[in-house]
């Protein structure tokens, strides 16, 4: 196939390109990101890099008519962006999507769409299946532009689906491995990484109590690369990810051990690290019934396993 991967300069999107490129497949990336996470790809056969913004229609054009299948995976994410610019959240995750969705219908191409976790917000009904509700917080509290702006995304998916354009909907649920966007930023593993690397104590917010599901970058990219194959994916919303839940503090514990390192774990309050713009979420934890049938994917990198590749990965950069 010809794949458009956008956002392929990213975490995700790096592995994604990969393993397609491995598979035989031509793969185009268009990311307006450095292309450090790509760039031991750029002399394989049948990939090229544009580095450029998915807001630019006439280049996403050319390239979405190019394609056989569009990976959309560009997006403004992480804590920092949400409670500092949702701006720059909101424009580029939904009409970048829109532009995508739009392009893709008028070249009849299938899409997949990298959607989030956070889209189930603050529901205490755990495990989130995918038609779950939504509970999110007041729309004062920019924590919640992210959650918005995929689910606004989801929303066009869909619209455009009963149209007639073949489209998945995926969920990833806190995924982590080597390439990790850079310590102390972020997410919850890279802040960890970067304290422990430097021998300083990792710093659980509150009591630690909050739980989560990881998944190995491995596991979710061989679910993404399914759900552009798969004719009975489409028209769905799936998420990725893994039935391992584990709580802050064990997570930060476990670094410590497979480390090797003598950092302590100490516990902050909340307002000692965010301002008034972030909410913590209890717990948020995947069912995976469609994915598992949907898209005939199972994890199966255990957290140590994966914790162990991450920071060894982290240890040589």
């Amino acid at each position: 196939m010809r794949v458009l991967v956008t956002g392929g300069a990213g975490f995700v999107g790096s592995h994604l390109s990969e393993l397609l490129l491995a598979r035989g497949h031509e793969v185009t990336v268009l990311d307006l990101a450095p292309d450090l996470k790509v760039r031991h790809l750029k002399d394989t056969p049948g990939f090229r890099m544009i580095r450029e913004s998915v807001l630019n229609r006439d280049i996403l054009e050319g390239l979405v008519s190019w394609a056989d299948v569009v990976y959309h995976l560009a997006a403004v994410v992480g804590v920092e962006h949400y409670v500092g610019d949702p701006y720059q959240v909101l424009t580029v995750n939904i009409n970048g999507t829109q532009d995508v969705l739009a392009a893709a219908f008028r070249h009849g191409r299938k899409v997949v769409f990298a959607s989030t976790s956070e889209v189930y917000g603050r529901n205490s009904a755990v495990p989130f299946d995918e038609d779950s509700d939504r509970v999110l917080g007041s729309t004062r509290i920019d924590r919640w532009c992210y959650a918005t702006s995929k689910a606004a995304a989801e929303h066009l998916c869909f619209a455009f689906g009963r149209m007639g354009l073949p489209v998945v909907v995926l969920r990833y649920f806190n995924v982590y491995g080597p390439r990790l966007d850079r310590m102390d930023r972020g997410r919850v593993i890279t802040i960890f990484m970067g304290q422990l690397l430097r021998g300083e104590p990792l710093t659980v917010i509150g009591d630690g109590s909050q739980t989560r599901a990881f998944t190995y970058v491995d596991d979710a990219v061989r679910a993404t690369i399914e759900a552009g194959l798969r004719p009975e994916a489409v028209g769905q919303a799936i998420n990725v990810g893994s039935d391992e839940e584990v709580s802050i503090r064990d997570l930060a514990s476990r670094m410590v051990r497979i480390a090797g390192s003598s950092s302590p774990v100490v516990f902050v309050p909340k307002e000692a690290v965010y301002d008034r713009g972030y909410e913590d979420i209890p717990r948020r934890v995947p069912a995976l019934m469609r994915m598992h049938e949907l898209l005939g994917v199972r994890a199966e990198i255990p957290l140590d396993e994966g914790l162990g590749r991450t920071i060894e990965w982290f240890k040589r950069q």
